[in-house]
This record gives C-alpha cells, sequence and structure tokens, in this order.
C-alpha cells in the first residue's frame, strides 16, 4: 500500500489538498509536511531565491490542520503528489520519494516574536493585485523562464513602506495562498531577520531585512583633532 497521511477528518484532508494545489500552482512544487501532536502543519514557498544572484525574497506560507494524533513526520514531497484515497476521506496518499529544496532547510524562529503594527488585508489585497498587474506588464511575449524569474525578484522583492518595509511579495503570497478573506488585520511579529502575518487562515513568514528608518550617521575611525 502507498504511504498515507492521516488527517483528523474530511474537512482537513481537503483543505490540506487545497494548499496543496495553490502551492502547484505557485512555487518549486513542493510543500513540507510536518506533523506531530494531532497538528499537521504544511509550509510552502511561494517566492525564494534559486542560486546566488537571485534577489528574490524567501516567503513562507503555512497552514496548521488538525491530524491523526498518531501521525509524527517531516517531508518534502511535490505538491501535485498529494491525492485522495477513494477508501478513506481523512487520508492523502504521498509519493514513493520525498524532495529537498533548499528554502526547506531554513527554520524560523519558534519563539521570541514580537508584536508590530498590523497590516489591514485590503492593503496586502491591493499590494498584491497591483504587482500582479506589474509582473504581467514587464514579462515580454515568449519571455524565457530567466526572464520571467527577474521580473518577479524585481517586483516582489522590492520593499514597501505601506507594508512596513516588507518585500511586496508578502502581500503576493497572502492573496494567491487563499489567506484573504473577508475583513481582518493582518497580526504582524518580528524576530531577528524574520517578519511573521498572521492571518486567520494561514501565516506568511518573510526573511530578510525589514525598512525601519535611517539613523544618524555616526563618524568612525580616530577622533578628529
Amino acid at each position: 500500500m502507498p504511504p498515507r497521511l492521516i488527517l483528523a477528518d474530511a474537512d482537513s484532508a481537503a483543505d490540506a489538498l487545497t494548499f496543496a494545489s495553490r502551492a502547484h500552482r505557485l512555487t518549486d512544487e513542493a510543500v513540507r509536511l510536518q506533523a506531530t501532536g494531532g497538528v499537521l502543519v504544511m509550509t510552502a514557498a511561494p517566492l525564494a531565491p534559486r542560486g546566488m544572484g537571485d534577489a528574490t525574497p524567501t516567503v513562507l506560507a503555512i497552514r496548521t490542520l488538525a491530524a491523526d494524533p498518531e501521525l509524527v513526520c517531516d517531508l518534502v514531497v511535490e505538491a501535485s503528489a498529494l491525492a485522495a484515497v477513494d477508501d478513506d476521506p481523512t487520508a492523502l496518499q504521498l509519493p514513493d520519494t520525498a524532495l529537498a529544496p533548499a528554502w526547506a532547510g531554513i527554520t524560523p524562529p519558534r519563539s521570541g516574536w514580537t508584536a508590530r503594527e498590523g497590516i489591514d488585508v485590503a492593503l496586502l489585497a491591493a499590494k498584491a493585485q497591483g504587482g500582479i498587474a506589474r509582473v504581467a506588464e514587464a514579462v515580454p511575449t515568449d519571455a524565457g523562464e530567466d526572464v520571467v524569474r527577474v521580473v518577479r525578484s524585481s517586483v516582489w522583492g522590492a520593499l514597501d513602506d505601506e507594508l512596513g518595509g516588507l518585500p511586496l511579495g508578502a502581500a503576493f503570497a497572502a492573496l494567491t495562498m487563499g489567506f484573504i478573506s473577508g475583513a481582518e488585520t493582518a497580526r504582524v511579529f518580528a524576530s531577528g531577520p524574520w517578519t511573521r502575518l498572521s492571518l486567520q487562515r494561514g501565516h506568511v513568514l518573510v526573511r530578510g531585512p525589514v525598512a525601519m528608518g535611517l539613523t544618524a550617521v555616526r563618524r568612525t575611525g580616530a577622533a578628529d583633532r
């Protein structure tokens, strides 16, 4: 029998398939599955750099679901390979082989998060839609993958003052992974180089500098005499 992922109920299994489907459309097609204590954490990377010189920010999307209390796992699989199981609506069929994308080796902090000013989801949605339009306008007809990645990196990696200095890619992930629905203020937390947007439907984590304003310039070296 192929390996299976056992969720707490049929709704959780369907939710997992929805997350995987969105990840398949937007990412390098991989999704990380971590389960323990009756909770399944699904992680995808709507945006991640590929190799040296790629300015694309690392933006992770996370969704937590109820799982079988006995389920324990930590693996990365092809998102499109997750499939429903006909004889068990609470189970998902797993592929026989796992993947090892670079972003899966990055571990956000579990503690030490400091609350910051929240962001209205209407602003997130508007920023994401504006960025999507700019990418569509900037990509030439019949452009190759390298050209598309340069354009996407330029748009989604740009820091936005209205988003508290976060890259525009944070808004892109929140919208395209289905985390925005109805009126809500996304809670914002920071820990070291990481920033987390927490919404009712999921979390977006961004690794990288956040613009917090300029500090006064200080002279270095020996003092003038």
